[in-house]
């Protein structure tokens, strides 16, 4: 399929708590960094125009955080030397978590990220970084590394939601969570957003996705062209080759198809890569083609 022409707006779109119009394929930043590690990041250069071109076609929801750095190399930094003064209608979302500081070596357990203390100064770091006055976005993070004297889901989306009452956020979302953690969160604060693993080859959140679309809430899965087994592999693959398309393409129609309120944050370092995951949203699969996927 022809890629490098392929707006954004084909994908269709959502909106996030009402009122953040958004195209349903957005961009996610931290491969720009290399963060965790160090592979495959690219130049300073090549990230810059990455972010531009994804702005140029059409992209409105970039997604980042202030611990995705590296080695010197920071998204929240690249996102605002490629694109401030930001565009109107662009939607940054950003996270929260047990993790606070870009380079933080503690182990599980030991992180401190989620108290209230620190969870304020990640988003001043947040908003300081990006250079805005609120965050469209903030997703609470949330995982195994937490400890139990660090406080509990609850207590953090309190003070997130204190936060977002002062005027320094815009929406909430929850991130790395289960079905039961995020009924649970609802009754806490309103969500607009759940953030977790979930693609073709790891649908361990099927309930969560369903649960999603029936209360009007988006869900953003990351890593969502990986998790592919041999057989997964290759029946996307004979679809692909089919339609005249990538196995990555075919994975992101399938999140797209699978529910209408996915929202797609593939990142990638490559303007090529970028092209490719964009076009992916006018990539309509067929019914034959989503039983082949089943």
């Amino acid at each position: 399929m022809t890629n490098q022409r392929v707006p954004a707006a084909t994908a269709g779109g959502w909106k996030l708590g009402g009122d953040i119009e958004v195209h349903r394929v957005g961009f996610g930043a931290m491969p720009l960094t290399g963060w965790p590690s160090a592979d495959r990041r690219p130049e300073r250069d090549t990230a810059l125009a990455v972010l531009r071109r994804a702005v140029a076609l059409g992209v409105n929801h970039i997604d980042t955080c202030h611990y995705y750095s590296r080695d010197g190399v920071a998204a929240n930094e690249l996102i605002r030397s490629a694109l401030h003064p930001y565009p109107q209608g662009l939607a940054i979302a950003t996270k929260v978590g047990p993790i606070f500081a870009a380079g933080e070596d503690l182990p599980p357990g030991k992180r401190r990220g989620i108290t209230p203390e620190n969870l304020r100064r990640a988003v001043e770091t947040n908003l300081s970084e990006l250079g805005v006055d609120r965050l469209d976005l903030v997703n609470l993070r949330w995982d195994g590394a937490v400890t139990p004297e660090e406080g509990t889901l609850e207590e953090s989306l309190e003070t997130l939601t204190a936060l977002r009452d002062e005027g320094l956020i815009r929406h909430l979302g929850i991130s790395n969570v289960s079905l039961a953690q995020y009924e649970l969160a609802r009754k806490v604060t309103e969500l607009v957003c759940v953030q977790n693993r979930y693609s073709l080859g790891f649908r361990k959140h099927d309930e969560l996705v369903d649960a999603c679309e029936a209360a009007g809430i988006a869900f953003v899965p990351f890593f969502p062209v990986s998790g592919f087994d041999e057989d997964t592999t290759a029946r996307a693959k004979a679809v692909a080759d089919r339609v005249g398309a990538t196995v990555p393409q075919v994975a992101l129609a399938w999140l797209l198809a699978r529910s209408p309120s996915i929202l797609l944050i593939p990142g990638t370092g490559s303007p090529t890569h970028l092209e490719e995951n964009v076009a992916a949203g006018a990539l309509r699969l067929t019914s034959a083609d989503l039983r082949e996927l089943a």
